[in-house]
């Protein structure tokens, strides 16, 4: 009985979480709305700075297993790390052009989002609340047509925009699907 009881608890316990980051996906997804070059241009920022992290990941990666590989392997590790490092400086030195490719990059990412919405709510059809995540896959595709239709136009708005509007959505289908799941955890002991 108490293995059970146990299960309910922690099944409340990450649908109330579910239920905050919805909520905080929504604020998110207004403020970007809100301010859409100052969110594209700290989103072009974000990924420069990953693309650095990933750089100095596959020099320390290559630099300590540099035994057990051979010499060409290390040498492409390094190159694979040199290119991640100049990608991200000239993001974060050049955000503006930066900004412009990642306009193109986030159409095709939310296509991709967009058939793994469908993907997801198809696994999760007999589930409460599951034609949110198709009506969220509906939007991204939407997203990613009108991006590709008016690039590089738009590169001043878009990415701000359309992610915001992309976490609004995500954000609203999550919450709607935790609601769901809250109803049904409510019942557990």
């Amino acid at each position: 009985m108490n293995h059970v009881t146990s299960m309910g608890t922690t099944a409340r316990h990450a649908v109330q979480w579910s239920i905050v980051l919805s909520i905080l996906m929504i604020v998110a997804g207004i403020l970007a709305i809100m301010s859409p070059l100052a969110a594209g241009e700290a989103v072009t920022v974000i990924v420069g700075v990953l693309f650095i992290f990933s750089g100095v990941a596959h020099i320390v990666f290559g630099w300590e297993v540099r035994e057990l590989r051979t010499k060409g392997a290390t040498v492409w590790e390094m190159l694979l790390a040199a290119l991640y490092v100049v990608l991200g400086v000239y993001l974060l030195s050049h955000v503006s052009l930066g900004l412009t490719s990642l306009t193109l990059a986030l159409a095709l990412y939310l296509f991709v989002e967009a058939v793994l919405e469908f993907v997801l709510s198809f696994q999760l059809r007999p589930l409460p609340g599951s034609g949110w995540f198709m009506f969220d896959g509906i939007v991204s595709l939407i997203l990613a047509i009108l991006i590709w239709r008016t690039w590089p136009a738009n590169t001043i708005w878009v990415i701000g925009t359309i992610v915001g509007i992309s976490m609004l959505f995500s954000g609203i289908s999550r919450l709607a699907f935790s609601m769901a799941a809250h109803g049904l955890v409510k019942e557990l002991p």
